[in-house]
């Protein structure tokens, strides 16, 4: 826990909002005024037993329910970043999901130009996985030229990834990308586009009987995987991943391509800061 800034983020938060908004009033007694909500009128307005929220902005609440913490972070109209920061200084860690059900569906406009930049395949969904923006080098893997409105529906359920570009689909493609299905929708449980992609796989043949069997690997940073190339035929992308931190469950994927099947390259080795002192 992270008591002073805490406080800080709390107490700053808290006094941007008017009692007025929420049906309350100033207090009109003695003594100093409040700039926005007493601490008692977050208790009401969170259905908490009185001196619940001045323990927590106080630090004198430890380990303070994941829930509670949604409601304070709701109530004071905190954004993604700021909600990840308010669980890690409670010390919760970070939190079990986003902060709202809207979050992860939306990216700053800035990204487009900066996935155009970038000289390898490279695309950005949301937190559903449907596409936001993508460069020309993404678009070029396709046949006709398109990308798929939602890459892993695409992946996982569209004829021609599974008979065509997304070499040995049933091996090396199907069984890393349910896993990472299966993670986000714990993650986003009342998402109705993973929900029907779900439904879908459940009632695919092959893709519902892996469901069943479960699976763990839900990261693909770093993963090599064969892949045919419209145009320059089959070959291996390297796969590297990231998240805007705006948009949680948000994604950018850049693709390194490599023509052939034989992994003839060397895999490069980790990045590590070299350490102090050492000769450059």
């Amino acid at each position: 826990m992270n008591r002073t800034a805490l406080r800080a983020l709390l107490k700053e938060r808290r006094e941007l909002i008017a009692p007025e908004a929420h049906g309350l009033s100033r207090p009109t007694g003695r003594g100093r005024r409040a700039l926005g909500l007493s601490q008692q009128q977050v208790d009401e307005l969170t259905c908490r037993a009185v001196d619940t929220y001045n323990r927590l902005e106080t630090g004198r609440y430890p380990n303070p329910p994941a829930d509670y913490l949604r409601q304070v972070g709701r109530l004071f109209g905190l954004n993604e970043q700021e909600w990840v920061s308010l669980c890690r200084y409670a010390g919760i860690g970070d939190p079990p999901g986003p902060l709202n059900p809207s979050s992860g569906l939306e990216v700053p406009g800035a990204w487009q130009e900066a996935v155009d930049g970038i000289g390898h395949m490279a695309y950005l969904t949301d937190a559903s996985w449907n596409v936001l923006a993508h460069n020309r080098h993404f678009a070029e893997m396709y046949p006709a030229g398109r990308p798929p409105a939602n890459t892993i529906r695409w992946m996982l359920l569209d004829e021609s990834a599974r008979e065509d570009t997304l070499i040995d689909w049933h091996d090396v493609w199907a069984p890393l990308i349910l896993p990472q299905l299966r993670a986000a929708i714990a993650a986003r449980q009342e998402d109705e586009t993973l929900r029907a992609i779900e439904r879908e796989v459940r009632a695919d043949a092959f893709l519902g009987r892996l469901w069943e069997e479960g699976g763990f690997h839900i990261h693909p940073d770093g993963d090599e995987r064969p892949l045919r190339h419209a145009l320059l035929g089959p070959g291996h992308v390297t796969i590297c991943a990231a998240q805007p931190l705006t948009a949680p469950g948000a994604r950018l994927i850049i693709m390194i391509f490599r023509p052939g099947l034989q992994k003839s390259h060397v895999r490069a080795p980790m990045l590590r800061a070299a350490p102090r002192g050492a000769s450059s």
